[in-house]
């Protein structure tokens, strides 16, 4: 797969910009605030439905206009294609060649891509949230049912928060019984992920660290794996105590992913640097799973390279870019060959 041109209107500082990419490796300069990053976050909204600084829609849209709108031209399977996403405020909408639609989970596994940014530190040192939004968005890239079962779970965990926010039980145990069904699935899916990138994790972190840094990942599920065949009655177990607190305590919302140093967790053993080298271990072997499960090579975007490793750790990093297929860097060096400089929000030129 390969993006060949991706437009944006109104959205963050850009007014009316088309930025041409190559196949290989594409280095986009400026200085900070230029806007090199909204170019990434971009690419990732029309790759996930969703951007990865902010929750709200109309932080996207440039000030002083009323909508935004992005679109990717790219090849893939030989075929050439385009996907745009646009809202102005209230509706949303999507096109992918000549069909619409209005919700953005129609864009999920259409333009696989990895992104590694300076809050990735966050899957450490974050909150499970952040570890929990890793997997799903992921698994949400190769698997449409698991995105069918994501939204299931939450809508039936919402109603059946607010009957227990209220004191009642009165049809509670359909939204169990709609919860528990779609949480084997989620968990299954989770544990066979999680299974899959334990042996890349750890080449990729011996590979960056000369065999020095050992990094694994541990699923931790709320609820046992042993016991998923007895998930309606736990909920059922659960529900006087969550009848007071007024929210469900157990399920995939509360899953964690451990990951560990040297057989401890990381976010408390291991230093600054090999927790730099673990995530940039996890993002390869995320884009490693991502090929395989979609069979096409996915688009891997890195923010700000060359502050996320050491030099020794970053030259590594960079000789083995090549074998990634299309590659986007952002950085705020300057003078390099063959990049695309942006200054506020307008491309100036690329350099031969």
């Amino acid at each position: 797969m390969e993006v060949t041109r991706l437009i944006l209107r109104n959205f963050r500082n850009y007014q009316e910009a088309e930025l041409p990419l190559s196949e290989g490796l594409n280095l986009i300069q400026g200085k900070n605030g230029a806007g090199k990053t909204s170019l990434l976050e971009a690419l990732y909204l029309l790759s996930t439905g969703r951007s990865f600084l902010t929750t709200h829609l109309t932080d996207l849209i440039r000030s002083g206009a009323d909508h935004f709108f992005v679109e990717a031209h790219f090849i893939r399977d030989s075929v050439e294609q385009s996907l745009g996403i646009g809202f102005d405020g209230k509706n949303r909408r999507v096109h992918y060649n000549a069909t619409q639609f209005q919700s953005f989970s129609h864009v999920l596994g259409i333009l696989p891509s990895v992104l590694y940014s300076p809050k990735d530190s966050a899957l450490i040192s974050g909150s499970p949230q952040e570890r929990r939004r890793f997997l799903n968005i992921q698994l949400a890239q190769t698997d449409p049912l698991y995105v069918h079962h994501l939204m299931r779970y939450h809508k039936a965990m919402k109603h059946r928060n607010a009957l227990l926010k209220i004191k009642s039980e009165q049809a509670i145990e359909s939204w169990e019984q709609m919860m528990s069904d779609s949480a084997r699935y989620l968990m299954y899916r989770r544990k066979q992920l999680i299974n899959a990138l334990r042996p890349k994790v750890e080449t990729y972190a011996h590979f960056l660290s000369g065999d020095q840094d050992i990094f694994d990942l541990h699923y931790e599920p709320s609820i046992s794996l042993k016991k998923q065949d007895q998930i309606e009655a736990l909920y059922r177990k659960q529900r006087p105590k969550e009848l007071i607190i007024g929210s469900t305590l157990i399920g995939p919302h509360r899953d964690d992913l451990h990951i560990i140093y040297n057989k401890r967790e990381a976010k408390s053993f291991a230093s600054e640097g090999q927790k730099r080298t673990c995530i940039a271990a996890l993002k390869m072997a995320e884009w490693d799973e991502l090929k395989m499960q979609t069979e096409v090579t996915p688009l891997f975007s890195i923010d700000d390279f060359g502050v996320h490793l050491d030099p020794t750790r970053t030259k590594i990093l960079q000789e083995k870019l090549s074998s990634f297929g299309q590659v986007l860097l952002t950085s705020p060096a300057e003078d390099e060959k063959g990049t695309l400089h942006i200054k506020k929000g307008k491309l100036l030129q690329k350099t031969p």
